[in-house]
This record gives structure tokens, sequence and C-alpha cells, in this order.
């Protein structure tokens, strides 16, 4: 009897808190990517979420949608973090949001990443900025990334996206990490993982 596939969950962080948010529409188009590949997808809009500053202080009272954010994370397969691009970095409520959470969240997820900016540049150094937050938290950032830029120019009034080019690009990002989530969560390639890992040295010719 075939080994049947694992159910893989993906969740896209939305970096922006703008009514029309084209940020929001980048993760939702690079969600249905994942959603293509039969991956379950889940949307975090972090306009609904009531987050506060980390302080260090004691996380007791934090708010309840602090410990919902790191849950709905946690229990994700594969991440798709989405931000607008201010002054050449993230925007601060993702910042603040992943500050909020650490390695329980992240360690050994897959990570995509996509980003938009209202100028001519794209988003390529807010996105650099997430990989090496990727590598802090021990994730795994896949190699796809979609930047999108003059986003204004690419979404139109109802968020649908104009250019087929950038469409397709969004959705690679969701589909790669899919794949990536699948394949690391599959038992046959852990299992290879495991016995490559305690395999001796090759001493070399």
């Amino acid at each position: 009897m075939a080994e049947q596939e694992p159910v893989i969950q993906i969740v896209g962080i939305s970096g922006s808190l703008r009514a029309g948010s084209y940020t929001l529409r980048a993760v939702e188009t690079a969600l249905a990517g994942a959603a293509e590949t039969g991956a379950n997808t889940r949307l975090i809009d972090l306009r609904d979420y009531t987050l506060v500053f980390r302080d260090g202080k004691d996380e007791s009272a934090y708010p309840p949608d602090v410990f919902r954010l790191r849950a709905e994370v946690k229990q994700a397969d594969g991440v798709i973090l989405g931000t607008p691009e201010y002054h050449g970095d993230v925007s601060g409520v993702l910042k603040n949001a992943l500050d909020l959470m650490g390695f329980d969240e992240f360690e050994g997820k897959m990570l995509g990443l996509v980003g938009v900016s209202g100028g001519r540049m794209g988003s390529f150094d807010a996105m650099n900025t997430l990989r090496n937050v990727g590598r802090a938290l021990h994730a795994w950032v896949i190699p796809d990334q979609a930047s999108v830029p003059e986003a204004w120019k690419v979404f139109a009034a109802d968020g649908k996206i104009t250019d087929p080019q950038h469409e397709q690009r969004l959705k690679d990002v969701g589909r790669q990490l899919a794949r990536f989530a699948r394949l690391h969560k599959c038992e046959n390639a852990l299992e290879f993982l495991r016995t490559w890992q305690q395999a001796q040295a090759n001493p070399g010719a």
C-alpha cells in the first residue's frame, strides 16, 4: 500500500496595517500557489491581532493575541512572510511580530519571502533582512522570493494583479515553499537524513 503524502500546513503573515494593503494581496497570491499543490493555507493579517512590543518583561501580561499568533505559526510546516519595504527595511509591525516569536515557532520550518514597494527598486533590502532573520531562527529560507516594485501599478483597485508575470512569481514562492515543506515532512526523506547523518565520514581517495 502506497504511503499517503503528508498534509502540509502553510501560513502567510502580512506585515502591513494599511487598508487595501498590497502586501496582503501579495501574500494571498503566494498562498494560492501553495494551495495549488494541495497544501492547507491560512492568512494571518496582523490588523486582526492586538500585539505589544516585546519588552523582556513577564509574558503573562501579554494580550491573548500574542499566544494565538504563536500557536498558529507553530502548527505550520511553512511560513510566507510578506512585507512592504519602508526606508530600506521591513515594516515595524512585522519585525515586532517576529520579535514576539522565536525558535519554537520557526526552527526547522520552511520560509518563503514576498515584498512590495512603491518605488522601482523593489523590496530586496527588506527581503534580505528577512533572510537574515530566518537564518537566526534556524528556519530554511527557500531560494525563490518575489519582489513587486511599483505595486500601485501591479494591483488593481479590487486587489487583483494586472501583471501575469508578477502573479506567476508570487505563486511560485508558495508552490516551492509547499513542495519543500512536503519533502521535509516526508518520513522517507527524514529516514534518509537520519541514515546520512549516522554514516561514517568518507576518508576520501
